[in-house]
């Protein structure tokens, strides 16, 4: 099985030194990156560090900010020049009917521009996603239904709010690409995988059958980012041995 991480995980490191943190995740047994910014480094140099130590890339977690129409141009160039096809919002505050309508009119707006350079478009979820506002919308069933946003789901999130994970990669698996593979315990205190209380395992196979790609994400920094995400591999070593 290969694995992928997203590089917040590790963002202690990613902050000051990229390179670095690219080399030890590759020497780890990862074999793709999610990029969560590139912290000014160059798309030329980004490449070439991907391309010393093994890795791919799988997507980038970026900000609506940066999708805007001043600086789209420029955003999907980095993306080609890193060979990245796949840009994922993170987060969208979506609290209310205005602010969801807004954002799927951008989406709308955004996807067949990416889409005409070779780039799809995904939205990350968190918990607050199944969560009604107050005109009773919930903003993850208001993207299925009126955009063609591709989803990222963010497992973990989806266990927080309540929802069955599993149940909910398959039911969407036309709109899914890869996952966020992520523990925790059941609230916003994360653990490194098969650490927390979330269905990790369950996850994990429904994964592999489903053939989605499996990015680790581990937020806690537990006492540093590097030994966390180390943790969460190890066990899906050991996971994979059985």
């Amino acid at each position: 099985m290969k694995y992928g991480l997203q590089m917040y995980s590790v963002r202690d490191l990613t902050e000051h030194d990229l390179r670095g943190a690219l080399q030890q995740v590759a020497e780890m047994g990862y074999s793709f990156v999610e990029f969560a910014g590139f912290m000014g480094n160059s798309a030329e140099d980004v490449k070439s560090w991907l391309e010393e130590y093994g890795l791919q890339v799988s997507s980038t977690h970026t900000p609506l900010a940066e999708l805007e129409d001043e600086v789209l141009d420029q955003t999907i160039a980095y993306h080609k020049a890193i060979g990245c096809k796949d840009i994922i919002i993170p987060y969208a505050k979506l609290e209310t009917k205005e602010q969801i309508d807004a954002f799927v009119e951008r989406v709308n707006t955004l996807i067949p521009k990416l889409q005409a350079e070779g780039i799809s478009l995904h939205y990350h979820n968190h918990d607050c996603d199944f969560a009604p506002t107050p005109e009773g919308l919930v903003p993850e069933e208001e993207l299925l239904a009126r955009t063609s946003i591709l989803l990222e789901v963010d497992t973990y999130w989806t266990f927080v709010a309540k929802q069955n994970p599993v149940e909910f990669i398959r039911r969407h698996k036309d709109r899914i690409r890869m996952i966020h593979l992520k523990d925790g315990m059941g609230n916003h205190t994360g653990k490194s995988l098969g650490q927390g209380v979330a269905p990790v395992k369950e996850v994990r196979q429904a994964a592999i059958e489903l053939g989605f790609p499996m990015i680790v994400e581990s937020e806690g920094l537990d006492p540093t980012g590097l030994e966390e995400v180390k943790r969460c591999i190890e066990f899906l070593k050991e996971e994979d041995a059985k």
